[in-house]
């Protein structure tokens, strides 16, 4: 008989678990003997494992000569190298001659692998990740190679599976669930959906239909893997994921699987389908499926109706739960990894299609990303990512005790001592109170995110106790009679018989009539909200009337009522805004998908500067690909709207200075523009080549830019303002061409370059449009080419030009494009602009071109005053302006240094050319009306105010005018 070594001490292990293992060690010794096997030492980690194991030690129990085997590779001390898991299954595989070796030696080396797997897990050895990584591949590396066996044996019987055009299909295997996350644990079940490119038939001699081959190779691939022999099996397989579960066909063509999630797909579809990805079979098609099915999972818009479904699924789970008496669940219950799992793919199904960067399979690099992005606080991600590695290791554990699919907590004394062990506490109350933290966090944060916000909170502290159900009825149809008036006059409606019409045509509109039934109860959820919510801003009666004009509008796409009714925050911040600003509200009315910025007030309320914008707009640009013009013009006015929102809210709220919303709409516009260019040159170098030329014999690059005109070119934007802009480019030379295979004249290219420019900025689009463009003022205006070389503007404005074009270049500058085109164009700008004038004749022009602005635009309203157009108004200011710098510049160099106005005039001081008082005065008053013109704008009001509003400094403006302008006395 073979002598085995001295016991090892159990001293590290509780008394109440020494017994069992003490049966464990005799039954090994007494299988050694058996089969002739001398251990020369007893593992070091052997009693932790077998204690928290019983399955990892009745398998060396049974097969003694697989421990001494891991034990002589050293398998057990490290992990495994990249590619070993693959080659290990395929050994097994490559050598099975029939599908009952096959079965039996996949079996036995799962046997292996688990104990394995057990070993370093319970030994302390490996990590969370490696042991799901362990078993996950495992898994894969079984299904893939398994397949590929059928495969080839039904191959030699009927032949090659071919479609109509001869090309050969293959099996695509897509994992689901844990499987696909890679996050697999130990005695889970793997999750599996079938399908094949196309129809047609085997090339065999006994030919069959694609779909009964692949039905067969299914069938025969669940066998292999699922069955349970004397060896056991290799893992279980469940179909139920698959289209129509359980009576639905085994396998089907990529068509019908698409048709099927397109026309029946539901939520808890979605669900499942966020972490699925291909582990076996045809790759290549895998991928191809897995882009078509992106689009039903990942939706375009931001689906806050994820929340609800994902609230009643865990409803449903929890009802299951608790008719199964499975409280103390770790998967499913309360505080669960269930939970956590919800937290994170709640926010992929509302946000992913929007934002491919969540697009991730694993739950916690999801978490962390959403941390990223500030979508949840940093200290809420650590502690839901703790709990759930605590939650997968107690999973794992539980299971690795028997190798049983089992996700409650022990009920026994003994079963609950030897979890502990195996999770590193001294005994159960140690490892209870951690694990009970854990899950009360989990729930909490559950909470936070799931329960619904309807109620009566906010409603009733302004209209008082049973107000919801009051709202409630009113939408309903049933006025509750006087109480109805008196809830609504209470709550300060004027109107109150109007406020009722508006709700009941809201009702009995067709948009409302005419909605599912999803829709119609997640509206039938918010307009009680909304109404409540509309009686605590300032004009309850005028923001209602605007708040139904958005319902309206939205209520076909019941994803955005989800959103209200989801999420009191932006609800709130719904109404705060429209209770403001008309103009706000039609702007969310025309773009339902700003409703999400609503969500966040610290990132609503503070608009980006220069720098963050840039970096945002190639985020965002980056999820799209380049070659979907449509989908980057849709982003750029989305981004573009998004950011003025931003501007506007700020700015109504009173939290941007007054003189900081011109700059940020400016630099909004700004970066549109590099962006658009970037687009435009790219995609046109692609089909013509870079433009080159030859000057003075050596080869050049030419470039483009934009140069900005007017408001953009003064920083001076408002909202909804048009942009000025003039293109430029400095080819020049011989040779002047593209240098791809179809190429062209390089005017030709940089022609195509603006025009593209102009159709990319100022076409409609489903999004909107981003700015309308205004090129007049280019060379020659609407008769002069789009596009002008920067000499032919250098000698256009050098002996063509009038002198509104110069006053015009005052307020110019290089807003986009290549840097050298922007230093040459400021050298010729200051060079135009320094030349000495004859002053008499330069206030003649001016004052001309002013009195022909007046009788064109000026008001003829008794008793209003134009902010802009009027005597005494932003033109006068801008047009002495710009007379100073054209007067003087020849004589004072640095009221060349900046195109806006306030900076000018701060100039115009310290050259001595103006007053100190008067540059003030102006300065003041120019602020002031910018001022009220955006608040006007923000109010859809033209920019025109009672006469009396700004007299004072109408007629200080005017006789500095007549003093300057007529008098010539500045």
């Amino acid at each position: 008989m073979n002598s085995l070594p001295p016991r090892p001490s159990l001293d590290v292990l509780p008394e109440a678990l020494r017994p069992d293992l003490i049966r464990l060690l005799d039954d090994f010794e007494s299988a050694c003997a058996r089969d002739g096997i001398a251990l020369d030492h007893w593992p070091e980690a052997l009693v932790r494992v077998w204690a928290g194991s019983g399955f990892a030690a009745r398998i060396a129990i049974r097969r003694p000569n697989l421990l001494l085997e891991l034990i002589q590779d050293g398998t057990l001390a490290r992990p495994l190298e990249a590619g070993e898991m693959a080659a290990r299954v395929s050994a097994v595989v490559q050598a099975a001659q029939d599908e009952a070796a096959l079965m039996r030696d996949l079996r036995l080396l799962r046997q292996r692998e688990m104990m394995r797997i057990a070993w370093r897990d319970l030994s302390g050895e490996a990590g969370l990740d490696e042991t799901l990584g362990d078993l996950t591949d495992l898994a894969e590396h079984c299904i893939d190679q398994a397949a590929a066996w059928v495969h080839g044996q039904l191959v030699q019987r009927h032949g090659e599976p071919r479609d109509a055009q001869g090309h050969a299909q293959g099996l695509v295997v897509l994992g689901m669930g844990k499987l696909g996350g890679r996050e697999l644990n130990f005695s889970s079940d793997i999750d599996l959906i079938f399908a094949y490119p196309s129809g047609g038939e085997t090339d065999g001699e006994k030919p069959l239909d694609n779909q009964q081959f692949f039905i067969r190779l299914g069938q025969r691939l669940i066998r292999v893997l699922d069955e349970n022999t004397a060896d056991g099996f290799v893992f279980r397989v469940d179909m139920r994921l698959r289209p129509f579960g359980d009576t639905g066909p085994l396998v089907m063509d990529f068509d019908t699987l698409e048709t099927y999630y397109e026309s029946h797909g539901r939520e808890w579809e979605r669900y499942a389908l966020i972490k699925s990805r291909v582990v076996a079979g045809d790759r290549e098609a895998g991928r191809e499926l897995m882009r078509a099915l992106r689009p039903f999972v990942f939706r375009r818009y931001l689906d806050y109706g994820a929340f609800a479904a994902l609230r009643d699924m865990k409803a449903m789970i929890n009802r299951e739960a608790a008719r199964r008496s499975r409280g103390d669940d770790v998967k499913v219950g309360e505080g669960g990894i269930r939970e956590v799992e919800f937290i994170g793919q709640a926010f992929q199904l509302i946000r992913a299609g929007r934002d491919p960067s969540l697009q991730l399979r694993g739950i916690r690099p999801v978490l962390r990303r959403l941390a990223d992005q500030e979508l949840m606080p940093g200290y809420v991600v650590e502690q839901l990512i703790a709990a759930y590695e605590f939650l997968r290791r107690t999973e794992n554990h539980l299971q690795m005790a028997q190798d049983q699919q089992t996700h409650r907590l022990p009920e026994t004394d003994e079963g609950r001592l030897r979890l502990a062990f195996s999770m590193r506490f001294e005994d159960w109350e140690d490892f209870y109170r951690v694990l009970s933290r854990h899950r009360r966090r989990v729930q909490e944060h559950f909470q936070q995110v799931f329960t619904a916000p309807q109620g009566e909170g906010a409603e009733a502290e302004v209209l008082g106790q049973g107000a919801h159900g009051v709202l409630t009825a009113i939408w309903a149809g049933d006025r509750v009679g006087e109480r109805a008036q008196s809830v609504l006059a209470e709550a300060g409606f004027q109107d109150v018989s109007k406020v009722l019409g508006m709700v009941e045509d809201l009702r009995e509109s067709a948009a409302c009539r005419s909605l599912t039934a999803t829709g119609r109860e997640r509206l039938d959820q918010l307009m009680p909200l909304l109404l409540g919510a509309a009686t605590g801003v300032d004009h309850p009666d005028t923001t209602l009337s605007r708040l139904v004009t958005l319902v309206r509008s939205i209520a076909r796409r019941s994803v955005y009522l989800s959103l209200l009714v989801e999420s009191p925050m932006a609800l709130s911040q719904l109404v705060k805004l429209c209770d403001a600003s008309p103009w706000i509200a039609q702007l969310l009315t025309r773009h339902p998908l700003l409703l999400d910025e609503l969500l966040d007030p610290r990132s609503l309320y503070a608009p980006m500067d220069r720098k963050g914008l840039a970096g945002e707009l190639d985020e965002e640009l980056s999820q799209v690909s380049e070659d979907d013009m449509e989908q980057m013009m849709d982003r750029l006015r989305q981004f573009q709207q998004v950011q003025v929102l931003k501007v506007a809210a700020a700015d109504i709220m009173g939290v941007l200075p007054l003189m900081k919303v011109s700059d940020h709409l400016t630099w909004i516009a700004e970066v549109v523009l590099e962006r658009v260019l970037d687009l435009v040159l790219g995609q046109l170098h692609a089909r013509f080549g870079c433009p080159r030329c030859l000057v003075d014999g050596e080869s050049y690059e030419p470039g483009f830019a934009i140069i900005g005109y007017g408001k953009l070119g003064g920083l001076e934007l408002g909202y909804g303002s048009d942009l000025d802009i003039v293109f430029v480019h400095d080819s020049a030379g011989d040779q002047q061409l593209t240098d791809g295979e179809k190429s062209l004249d390089n005017s030709e290219f940089f022609a195509r370059v603006g025009q593209r420019i102009v159709h990319v900025l100022g076409t409609y689009t489903g999004a909107g449009r981003l700015y309308e463009v205004d090129t007049r003022l280019r060379p020659s205006g609407t008769s002069g080419l789009l596009v002008s070389s920067l000499k032919a503007f250098e000698q256009y404005q050098e002996t063509k030009a009038w002198t509104w074009e110069h006053q015009a270049l005052v307020r110019a500058r290089p807003v986009a494009g290549d840097t050298r085109i922007a230093e040459g164009f400021a050298e010729i700008r200051r060079r135009i602009l320094g030349v000495c004038r004859e002053r008499e004749k330069l206030r003649q022009e001016v004052r001309e071109m002013r009195e022909k602005m007046w009788s064109e635009h000026a008001s003829r309203k008794e008793g209003q005053f134009d902010l802009k157009r009027d005597p005494g108004g932003i033109a006068d200011i801008e047009f002495m302006v710009q007379y100073w710098v054209l007067a003087h510049a020849c004589d004072h160099p640095p009221l060349l240094d900046y195109p806006d106005n306030i900076r000018i005039l701060e100039r115009l001081v310290d050259t001595g050319m103006l007053p100190e008082q008067d540059a003030h005065f102006l300065t003041d008053t120019y602020r002031a009306f910018r001022n009220r013109i955006h608040r006007l704008t923000l109010q859809e009001a033209p920019a025109v105010v009672d006469t009396e509003e700004f007299a004072p400094q109408r007629e200080a403006v005017r006789a500095l005018w007549r003093r300057v302008m007529e008098e010539g006395n500045v």
